[in-house]
């Protein structure tokens, strides 16, 4: 493996870091997360890792051309039988884990939870139909919605997904390695969290204004991030990193499926980074 030059790997942090900011620049001049362009560049805002990378493989070229796919794990894909089973994990482990601390968080009293009902979900479900038109069965739609998880996760979030993995597993954990792998898992998911300051600290995720919401998200990302990191060491692929993180996010939003009508809850202790009803999992 290329050992990086402790000064690209800055340039990486700082670049990623500052590419977000200035992508999210037009929400903090004018309306925050209420200005119309926030659906557009908060998407383009997950690609400032990959194109980090890029401007530090060109402008400081600390791999050899040659080695770069293989130092980034998007090429090649071997051995095969591991990487493919990997991917398998990480398709399947994040959505367990979300549906594990939502367990956690009802039995610490800080959600409320309707299994039989999903009397919140209907509701909200009600209220987004136009008027007169039948409301379909909540439990249909969740079914429906727990199915596509999967098949979200390894499409269009993967795509999403890939723009801050390539940044994040591909290029910074194999550059923090000789640290040791958990400075490298913990240190990684550390500036993955406060990369999105940027958003986070307009409400994004938590509602939150305050440095407060840095920190959960900062925690959160520790936390995942030793799991993407475990599973990007592990296969030496991107691959399965990209597609655990497209399953967070499809599955993120879950607890907004099953919490009960009339309560509420602070996602800081409910939701795995996100919103309850999904629409912040993109950036995560």
């Amino acid at each position: 493996m290329t050992h990086i030059r402790p000064a690209a790997t800055i340039a990486f942090i700082l670049l990623a870091c500052g590419l977000a900011w200035l992508v999210a620049l037009p929400l903090w001049l004018d309306g925050g997360l209420t200005n119309p362009l926030a659906g557009v560049l908060i998407p383009i805002m997950m690609f400032t890792p990959a194109l980090a990378v890029l401007i530090v493989l060109l402008a400081l070229r600390p791999i050899p051309k040659g080695e770069r796919l293989r130092f980034l794990g998007m090429w090649p894909v071997r051995p095969a039988k591991r990487v493919v089973w990997m991917m398998v994990l990480g398709l399947f482990g994040p959505v367990v884990l979300v549906v594990a601390s939502v367990a956690v968080a009802a039995l610490c009293g800080w959600v409320q939870l309707d299994l039989v009902e999903f009397s919140g979900f209907s509701e909200q479900l009600a209220a987004s139909m136009p008027a007169g038109a039948p409301v379909p069965p909540a439990i249909v739609v969740i079914l429906s919605q727990l199915v596509l998880i999967p098949i979200a996760a390894a499409t269009v979030n993967a795509v999403m997904a890939f723009g801050e993995e390539l940044g994040w597993r591909g290029f910074l954990v194999p550059a923090l390695r000789p640290l040791g792998t958990w400075p490298t898992l913990l240190i990684s998911g550390a500036i993955w969290g406060l990369w999105h300051s940027p958003v986070i600290l307009l409400g994004y995720n938590f509602g939150r204004i305050d440095i407060t919401g840095v920190l959960f998200m900062t925690g959160g990302c520790i936390a995942w991030g030793v799991l993407l990191g475990w599973l990007r060491l592990r296969s030496a692929s991107l691959w399965p990193a990209v597609f655990a993180h497209g399953a967070m996010n499809a599955s993120a939003g879950l607890i907004g499926l099953l919490f009960a009508a009339g309560t509420t809850f602070d996602m800081a202790l409910a939701g795995p980074l996100a919103s309850p009803d999904g629409s912040c999992a993109p950036l995560s």
